[in-house]
């Protein structure tokens, strides 16, 4: 059994934004891409080669890991742009590269950067396991596997006392939380079927999210299908069962959402943390799991699973929306132009929208990352107000430091958003 104290907890980071608020919370290592050969390419949300440096200092500033990666299949003219990126990644000191392609593997070891094995390998048995150990110190288990299954791989290599290239213990990891994608452990046709755009290249256009009608071929009738979404699968949540993941011997336990808000990653992060302390402490209660879940669904969601494959279920949740199933959404109101340290008080000027006394307000910055609270006393050039207008200069206290061009946003419920 892995304690509680000792599981990392990574997350995913597509900007400068998220890195930060992935610090703040007490993320335990970061995993990112640059804008070629990862599974996000085509994502708004990348890195550049010219940022591996300042990711690299960031991370080690905070005594997080950074794993860069470079998880698309390769073709021949690839293969240089993919030295390029493993190159610069070791002169940055990068502290592993996540790999899903011998070429990727094999350059790796032979320049002798830390590699892991990424889900795509679909790496389902111990003699799989053995057979990478010769080349890395971690795997990334298939989605697929069970609970019992991880477990039996994690005694094998208890037992067996199977080190890694690097000279420790076989380290797993697996995905807790996040989108699941229908085929095997990640690995997708459709969308090079449907449109030419290749999703072990990168170019997902998430056709399986869309919605479709079945008809027998034959009859031409439509079949009634309660979800219209049928490939659209909920997202993975492990929250209520974090502690049989740690008695299955997962070390790493993984965040899906390299695309996603700084706020998803504070929020996911944080609730993940808070987890595995009240396992820690023997206090992970079900009242504590449900309080859990409201906290994941205030961001980004397509519905939280409750026990897809690790418990031994086939995918039997499927999104019944387009998109975000979010409780909480955010709106944009304006940006900070001052922040006076003494007082704790930041100033800002309202560019859309109005705020009030009560509200919940999120400010999003590259050093800022996310930073959430609640307006006590508010301002309006000094004359305390309820409430504000486009073009006002207020005031209010907030709990953190924020920094002039932070993005000042407020958070609503969701329905009030529809029903305005």
């Amino acid at each position: 059994m892995i304690k509680p104290q000792d599981a990392e907890i990574m997350a995913p980071v597509g900007s400068f934004e998220s890195l930060s608020a992935a610090i703040k919370v007490g993320a335990d290592s970061i995993y990112f891409g640059v804008t070629q050969l990862n599974m996000r390419a085509q994502a708004a949300s990348n890195m550049t080669i010219e940022d591996l440096g300042k990711v690299a200092k960031i991370c080690h500033k905070n005594n997080v890991k950074s794993y860069l990666v470079v998880n698309t299949l390769l073709y021949d003219h690839d293969v240089t742009v993919m030295k390029k990126i493993i190159n610069a990644a070791k002169e940055n000191k990068i502290d592993a590269i996540i790999a899903f392609d011998f070429a990727c593997v094999n350059y790796c070891n032979e320049i002798k950067i830390p590699v892991h094995m990424s889900v795509q390998f679909s790496i389902s048995n111990y003699e799989t396991v053995k057979f990478f150990a010769k080349m890395t110190n971690r795997i990334v288990l298939a989605r697929e596997l069970n609970l019992e299954q991880i477990k039996n791989i994690y005694d094998k290599i208890q037992e067996e006392n199977l080190m890694g290239n690097e000279g420790r213990l076989m380290e797993i990891e697996a995905f807790v939380h996040g989108a699941l994608c229908v085929a095997q452990s990640g690995r997708c046709w459709m969308s090079l079927y449907t449109t030419g755009a290749s999703a072990n290249r990168g170019a997902c256009r998430q056709t399986c999210r869309m919605k479709y009608k079945v008809t027998d071929v034959d009859t031409g009738k439509e079949l009634v299908i309660d979800n219209h979404y049928v490939m659209s699968a909920a997202d993975i949540c492990t929250i209520d069962f974090l502690d049989k993941l740690l008695e299955a011997g997962v070390l790493v336990m993984k965040i899906e959402g390299r695309g996603r808000s700084p706020e998803y990653v504070s929020t996911v992060v944080r609730t993940y943390k808070k987890a595995l302390r009240d396992i820690a402490e023997n206090n992970y209660t079900q009242e504590k799991i449900e309080s859990y879940f409201k906290d994941l669904e205030k961001v980004f969601n397509r519905k939280l699973s409750k026990g897809n494959y690790y418990l031994g279920k086939e995918i039997g949740e499927y999104c019944e929306v387009y998109g975000s199933k979010a409780t909480k959404e955010k709106e944009y109101i304006g940006k900070v132009t001052h922040y006076f340290p003494k007082a704790g008080v930041m100033e800002a000027k309202v560019e859309s929208g109005s705020i009030q006394v009560g509200d919940e307000y999120l400010f999003i910055g590259a050093t800022t990352g996310a930073l959430e609270g609640e307006i006590g006393e508010l301002r309006v050039d000094e004359e305390v107000k309820k409430k504000t207008k486009k073009g006002d200069v207020i005031t209010f206290k907030v709990s953190e430091r924020v920094r002039k061009n932070d993005k000042l946003y407020l958070v609503k419920d969701r329905e009030k958003f529809q029903n305005e």
